[in-house]
């Protein structure tokens, strides 16, 4: 019998309608691999516990899981994020969905919970928030190898996990997702890159002409400069890696401190996933440009220092969804997009179906992987085979009608082997 609890039943005709969108995009993960499990049922008397942003992408993940035989729990790891409507039509589907939009930080973590109650064999993060809590309240679940492995899907959360390793503390098989071609070149590149349009949804902004800085210049940050970029805007990249600052620089960009660019910023955007990347301090707010944007894509609400942002102002004013007008006292206006968490998921929809199609097949796959190989797993941190990352890649090529080349034996001795020389 599902378990859950979410906000409005009522919703689940909504919710079908937006499973039915995403599901027509994501071709290999709610088609060509659903299509196989329902047949082969490869997880068949598997627990399959999900901590992820409650879409209609998400939904149809959780669809092709069940195709395949497990037990699905999930719940939401964004408190902004979770699409009600989802929530509601996942659960008439037998998923066992604890999520509802606008939860407390308590509430996130009882639904957390609720999900590792189940005692699933596989959990799939999104922030690393489920699978800390089970290795700091579920011991037992960790120390009985009831967990065959675990999944990451951010560079948030994978990074949570290596210093998990480092110290000694990572007790599970942990697969980071995120570091694979097929999710960082796509959902993290270009799905965060068209992020940038929650900014305009905001704040229905002219980018052109506008001086956009994109803080940091990793997968995400990157292609959000890109597509402010094509939007017409003047960027600027921050950065505190030289390498990265060297590639953001030879790409075209200017790059310099945050706090130089403060003065003449019109829309400040954050995915870094590090803490107070504007500084917490009432000096350098002053700094800011009057009617500055100010959105983070990163993972927490911490980026962007919202908390004392919130304290230094004194005026707060809802002006339109998940925009507040904070008044500073020097008279300033600064206009804060979805309370500092993630502007893309609160604001708009999310990536598109069609980037997180790749995302979700590397879950999917991987779910089947770890079921069939986890006998030989050890504890720490396993990198995605390059063959399943590979096979997304030419599953989503064929969905598209797209044929490539192929190495011919000659070609493949030659690049693999050493004795030809020049």
């Amino acid at each position: 019998m599902v378990d859950y609890k979410v906000a409005d039943e009522t919703l689940a005709d909504q919710g079908e309608e937006a499973l039915y969108i995403a599901e027509n995009k994501m071709t290999v993960t709610a088609g060509i691999i659903r299509e196989r499990f329902k047949k082969e049922k490869p997880l068949e008397g598997i627990t399959i516990a999900g901590c992820l942003h409650v879409t209609k992408e998400t939904g149809n993940l959780a669809l092709t899981l069940q195709a395949g035989g497990a037990e699905v729990y999930l719940c939401g790891s964004n408190p902004l994020s979770t699409q009600d409507e989802v929530a509601a039509a996942l659960v008439k589907k037998d998923i066992n969905v604890f999520a509802w939009h606008g939860n407390t930080t308590e509430e996130f973590y009882w639904c957390i919970r609720q999900c590792l109650k189940g005692k699933p064999n596989i959990m799939i993060d999104d922030g690393g928030d489920m699978i800390v809590t089970a290795h700091q309240e579920f011991p037992e679940l960790i120390s009985s190898g009831k967990v065959y492995g675990c999944q990451e899907e951010t560079t948030t959360g994978v990074k949570r996990f290596k210093a998990m390793e480092r110290q000694g503390k990572l007790k599970v098989p942990l697969f980071p997702v995120n570091d694979a071609r097929c999710k960082n070149q796509f959902d993290n590149e270009l799905g965060t890159g068209q992020g940038v349009i929650s900014a305009i949804y905001g704040m229905h902004i002219l980018f052109a002409g506008k001086n956009v800085v994109i803080a940091g210049f990793g997968h995400c940050s990157s292609g959000m400069a890109l597509r402010a970029r094509g939007l017409g805007a003047n960027v600027t990249v921050t950065e505190v890696d030289p390498i990265n600052a060297l590639k953001a620089r030879f790409t075209g960009y200017n790059v310099k401190p945050i706090i130089e660019t403060l003065p003449e910023a019109d829309v400040i955007l954050t995915a870094t996933g590090c803490k107070h990347v504007i500084p917490p301090d009432p000096e350098v707010f002053n700094k800011l440009k009057d009617g500055v944007i100010l959105g983070n894509l990163g993972h927490f609400d911490i980026e962007i220092p919202t908390k004392e942002l919130y304290e230094y102002a004194e005026e707060i004013k809802p002006i339109r969804k998940y925009v507040e007008e904070l008044i500073f006292p020097n008279g300033k206006k600064v206009y804060l997009l979805a309370k500092g968490r993630l502007a893309n998921l609160v604001l708009a929809e999310g990536h598109p179906s069609e980037v997180m199609d790749m995302s979700f097949s590397l879950q999917s796959l991987m779910s089947e992987w770890i079921v069939k190989n986890h006998a030989a797993f050890k504890p720490g941190i396993i990198d995605v085979p390059k063959e399943i990352d590979d096979k997304v890649g030419y599953l989503k090529l064929d969905a598209m009608g797209i044929e490539i080349d192929k190495l011919t034996e000659e070609q493949y001795n030659y690049i693999h082997g050493f004795e030809e020389g020049t």
